[in-house]
């Protein structure tokens, strides 16, 4: 049975490489994101390896009415359908402190946007009775910290809408997964210097496909943050919140 993947910003690193993996796999494609020529060179990319077919368009997270060509675009494939959700942004928190309006973007990219679009989505999918979303967050939302706490704020409501949305979906054959990405070597984390256990889009898009294998609802990326964030998220609030980190 044939499978179209539509990818939510689709011009990212970890989308890229994702992207690939599925192109060199024969699936079709429908790669949204905001900028139109960057995507046109993608799709022509992916046809070049060996994508069924690979079609691109624009999406904004904050505007739901560029939704609609892409799920009318969905609706016209055969097949199975699965989803898979990169966009998101994160400012730096001391710029966020200082333009408390920057606030409504991050929740926007990270959270309500991609909620919506699968909310919108979610209806044809279980009409199929197959497919899987992806949706990536973050570590960043399995505990308020310091240095990202709106971005962390955003991708822990993310993660509690795709937990319900797989409680949902499941019964009627579509797996969702969601998936947590520590540091990532890409353009978001350049100015952070190197961080612990970092790894690379290419990483991030083969720990996708292993979960997806193995029907996984959480994946940690790289893996060792699994076991990171178990004990963040058990240390005692009276010392977490004299620490740094």
């Amino acid at each position: 049975m044939s499978e179209t993947w539509i990818i939510l910003g689709a011009s990212s690193s970890m989308a890229r490489a994702f992207v690939r993996k599925l192109a060199e796999s024969g699936h079709g494609l429908i790669l949204t994101g905001r900028d139109k020529d960057d995507l046109a060179r993608l799709s022509a990319d992916c046809l070049a390896r060996g994508a069924a077919s690979c079609e691109s368009l624009p999406v904004d997270a904050r505007d739901a009415s560029s939704f609609t060509p892409i799920l009318a675009k969905a609706g016209l494939t055969e097949g199975t359908l699965s989803c898979a959700v990169f966009i998101g942004s994160m400012p730096d928190q001391s710029e966020i402190d200082a333009d408390p309006s920057l606030i409504d973007g991050v929740i926007a990219d990270s959270f309500t946007g991609p909620a919506r679009f699968l909310q919108l989505l979610a209806p044809l999918m279980e009409e199929r009775g197959s497919g899987t979303v992806v949706g990536v967050g973050s570590v960043a939302g399995d505990r308020g910290r310091l240095g990202n706490y709106v971005y962390g704020a955003a991708k822990a409501g993310f993660a509690t809408y795709l937990s319900g949305l797989r409680n949902r979906m499941g019964r009627e054959g579509v797996h969702v997964m969601t998936v947590k990405p520590g540091p990532v070597d890409t353009a978001m984390t350049w100015g952070l210097g190197k961080q612990p256990f970092m790894t690379t889009p290419d990483g991030v898009a083969s720990d996708i496909l292993k979960g997806l294998s193995k029907k996984r609802n959480v994946v940690y990326t790289a893996g060792i943050w699994r076991l990171v964030m178990l004990v963040i998220r058990n240390i005692p609030e009276p010392i977490f919140k004299k620490m740094s980190i």
